[in-house]
């Protein structure tokens, strides 16, 4: 069995399409608007291949992406060259991730959080947040709903067939740990017109707001606000991804 993302990197982007990214870039300017915030140094955590990472970088931000998987880096190293990006790749695990200094704000969307699977891990990412985060800045990510995982993915198949790429999706929730597992199989066209299986397995974890405001206060960082993806409003009982802000408190001197 593979890593997470390791084989599939190859194709993610193709299965990936329907996702409006341009949609969550204008979002994420919305909360800087609203919280009055002009960031210049941004680090995007488990930046995949890039989508977030090189709009903004296009858009002048000085971009640090971080990812677990070199194979997902490697595409969007590709894609900034292509566009003309110059962005910072680091192959880091985000629960241990370094930086070289403090930025103005930290990003984690596409449901990145979950895949750490536990309360301790969420706090120590969001210890190392406070620790690379200027004063006052931002940490903005999002989160999988327990509704979105129970009664949209449960235990469904899916399966999806593009030119040269093709998957099977088996879902399947775990009310009691509330752990979601994704077992995918995927097809990939080789050279030669033959197509190679892969197997991969991912689990992500539901979090609950009050969870996810536990774990941020207890990291030190002041928890602003929890929305309705791609809203204002606050999260419902069939809200399907939850976007949370939080806030930098203001170092001490003895801190830095």
């Amino acid at each position: 069995m593979l890593g997470v993302y390791e084989r599939f990197a190859s194709v993610y982007d193709m299965f990936m399409d329907n996702v409006d990214y341009d949609m969550w870039v204008e979002y994420i300017h919305k909360i800087w608007e609203k919280e009055n915030i002009s960031p210049k140094l941004i680090a995007e955590l488990g930046c995949g291949t890039g989508n977030i990472t090189c709009r903004l970088a296009k858009e002048g931000y000085d971009m640090i992406g971080i990812d677990i998987s070199g194979e997902m880096l490697s595409v969007a190293r590709e894609k900034a060259m292509e566009e003309g990006c110059d962005v910072l790749f680091l192959l880091q695990d985000m629960t241990e991730f370094e930086l070289y200094g403090t930025v103005d704000v930290i990003l984690c969307l596409c449901d990145s959080i979950n895949y750490i699977t536990d309360y301790d891990g969420i706090k120590k990412v969001f210890k190392l947040v406070n620790n690379y985060l200027e004063p006052k800045g931002l940490f903005i990510f999002d989160i999988n709903t327990e509704h979105k995982f129970k009664d949209i993915l449960g235990k469904n198949t899916y399966a999806d067939c593009e030119d040269g790429a093709a998957y099977i999706w088996q879902n399947y929730y775990d009310e009691n740990e509330k752990i979601n597992e994704y077992y995918v199989n995927f097809f990939v066209e080789g050279e030669d017109g033959l197509y190679e299986r892969t197997e991969e397995c991912h689990y992500e974890r539901a979090y609950s707001v009050d969870e996810i405001k536990k774990a941020i206060e207890e990291a030190g960082m002041e928890f602003v606000s929890a929305y309705d993806a791609f809203t204002f409003n606050k999260p419902n009982s069939q809200s399907e991804r939850v976007y949370v802000v939080a806030r930098e408190k203001g170092k001490c001197m003895e801190d830095l």
